[in-house]
């Protein structure tokens, strides 16, 4: 699929300097690498956000823990484990 695509000064030349050090075959190759790291960084702040809505259901469904709650149970795993 054939798309124009606009960079500032400063993209174009870090696009031609990514190509010329060898790294990538030509600018294409460089928009692509960037855009799936952009689709990666997407994906994981989807994920994120999905997490955190389940967290917030949960913890309307079952209660919010005070972080002394979080802390007393931690200390009693560790201290299990070290039995």
């Amino acid at each position: 699929m054939a798309t124009n695509v606009h960079l500032t000064s400063e993209l174009a030349s870090f696009a031609r300097d990514c190509v010329e050090g060898g790294h990538y075959n030509n600018v294409s190759e460089v928009v692509r690498a960037g855009l799936r790291l952009l689709k990666e960084q997407e994906d994981r702040r989807r994920a994120f956000d999905a997490m955190l809505a389940r967290s917030l259901a949960e913890a309307d469904d079952k209660g919010a823990r005070t972080m002394d709650d979080v802390l007393a149970r931690a200390d009693a795993v560790i201290e299990a484990a070290e039995r």
